[in-house]
């Protein structure tokens, strides 16, 4: 289980429109290192994390917007470039799967599993510091409004 939703949560931290320019592996790293987003998946899964320099991923997650947000950290390598691709190596999953990311806006991606076009994530760029993400995390009561999808680290 803490395979997939890795694969989906990395994975996710990538994704666009077509209207959209496309991002080489260069130009995403760019756009992304040390930057917090929250994202929103296709089927519901959302959260909020940074992705660090060296490939690590560290954030929450809530699998398919139900049930607590869980805090989340993959190891350094977790992403990394292949030629001008973006892509993802998770323990326990079979496969690297590697990702189509283009820029929405000037704070925005999408990124898509490569080859799968209907797996993909919205992210957008948030402020903030780690209690933001540590209070997402929380879980909600039925009184409470959603989890807030900001978040941040610092490094």
């Amino acid at each position: 289980m803490f395979g997939r939703s890795a694969i989906v949560f990395v994975g996710l931290a990538f994704a666009f429109p077509a209207s959209a320019q496309e991002l080489n592996a260069e130009q995403a790293r760019r756009f992304v290192v040390g930057k917090t987003f929250s994202y929103s998946c296709f089927e519901g899964t959302r959260g909020a994390g940074r992705i660090r320099a060296d490939g690590s991923v560290a954030g929450t997650i809530q699998m398919q917007g139900r049930g607590p947000a869980r805090h989340a950290v993959l190891p350094a390598n977790t992403l990394r470039v292949q030629g001008e691709r973006v892509c993802a190596s998770v323990r326990g999953v079979p496969f690297e799967p590697c990702f189509n990311i283009v820029q929405t806006s000037a704070r925005s991606f999408r990124g898509t599993v490569s080859g799968f076009s209907f797996a993909y994530c919205d992210f957008t760029r948030s402020g903030g510091g780690r209690r933001e993400i540590l209070r997402s995390a929380r879980p909600r009561s039925a009184s409470n409004k959603p989890l807030a999808l900001r978040s941040g680290f610092t490094q």
